[in-house]
């Protein structure tokens, strides 16, 4: 059975993107119960029961659990079933109106988990208004006899989640903390693939920074720096509650899946360790950037002094010869005018060359 278990573990998971489960196709049991079902040994019981009598069937066979999944519940949809499986207030509350970090907490009757999910928006080109990370939440209740999964957003559908789960039954049968385990893995294998498309767009920020034409892209780097933020509060306060699933078992979780939450842990932490090099590694783009902007500035302001300097030559001697005084150098001569302007083109010249030597030109 474990060897089934580390190969489901494994297996693909697909995607399903900007699903909306709450249309009445996708929810016969109402508009925030996307599904409710029955599982005995690992094996979905056939039917579609509400839930009331769904976990009056567990409980009254003493065996199997059942999985509830809705998304984005109201306090009124959500009510009904709060009283059934006497859920924490205050966890409750936090389900319904979302916005929270990933944590875990301990209650009497269950576990309350949140997981941040994330999904990386897809563009021709980053610009400085791009959205590159879209966020949404998942949050458990996990119980002796049932779970319940609680969406938020526009993507992170557990469909397909349910439908590979129910394909390796010895996996389900480990309880309800197989499908935390099953979520938690599917969340941080989200975040790897987010952070390999973010370093894509690192890379391409990159490329243009250090191109021949040079970037106006700090608007950009810092677009990219606010969507890696928004990575970062999805992933980094997660850590925490992770270790404790893969440290010593605790109530409602299966001690046989300590070992898989390890390995979730383990690809966790390589996402927190790519995030914080990639908020570096755009620092030091930033810098490189500012750098080249710095620079370019300082070539401009050096044409622009030696060209003053150039034509302060003719100025000069203009305004000398522009105030009229009877007795100027040369002035009644026949060739005064021309070996005036002669000698200022050559003094003009003389100053160019020296400019273009020194690289001012």
């Amino acid at each position: 059975m474990i060897s089934n278990l580390r190969r489901a573990v494994r297996l693909p998971q697909p995607r399903t993107r900007g699903v909306d489960l709450s249309h009445p196709a996708r929810s016969p049991l109402g508009t925030a119960v996307v599904n409710c079902a029955v599982y005995a040994d690992g094996v979905r019981q056939p039917g579609d029961h509400p839930a009331d009598v769904a976990i009056r069937q567990v409980r009254e066979g003493g065996n199997g659990f059942v999985w509830i999944g809705l998304h984005e519940p109201s306090e009124r949809e959500f009510a009904g079933i709060v009283e059934l499986f006497g859920l924490h207030p205050l966890a409750v509350e936090d389900a319904v109106h979302a916005h929270q970090r990933p944590k875990l907490e301990h209650y009497d009757d269950s576990l309350f988990t949140v997981f941040k999910t994330v999904r990386h928006v897809g563009h021709d080109r980053l610009t400085d208004i791009s959205e590159v990370v879209e966020t949404g939440e998942i949050m458990l209740f996990t119980g002796t006899d049932f779970v319940i999964t609680v969406r938020h957003g526009g993507h992170g559908s557990l469909g397909p989640l349910r439908e590979q789960l129910e394909s390796v039954p010895e996996q389900l049968a480990l309880g309800p903390s197989a499908v935390l385990h099953a979520v938690a893995d599917l969340v941080v294998d989200d975040y790897l693939d987010v952070t390999a498309a973010v370093q894509d767009d690192i890379d391409d920020v990159e490329s243009e920074v250090f191109s021949v034409r040079g970037s106006r892209g700090a608007g950009r780097i810092y677009q990219l720096k606010r969507e890696l933020l928004a990575l970062k509060r999805a992933a980094a306060p997660l850590v925490r509650p992770v270790q404790a699933l893969a440290g010593e078992p605790m109530d409602h979780v299966d001690p046989r899946l300590t070992t898989y939450f390890r390995d979730v842990a383990d690809h966790l932490d390589r996402v927190t360790e790519q995030i914080t090099a990639f908020d570096e590694l755009l620092n030091s783009i930033l810098q490189a950037h500012l750098a080249q902007v710095t620079v370019a500035q300082n070539e401009g302001m050096r044409r622009i002094s030696s060209w003053v300097a150039i034509l302060a030559v003719p100025t000069m001697v203009c305004g000398i010869y522009g105030m009229n005084f009877t007795y100027m150098p040369e002035k009644d001569w026949t060739f005064g005018y021309p070996l005036v302007v002669a000698v200022t083109l050559a003094v003009c010249g003389l100053i160019h060359r020296g400019f273009k030597r020194n690289g001012w030109l």
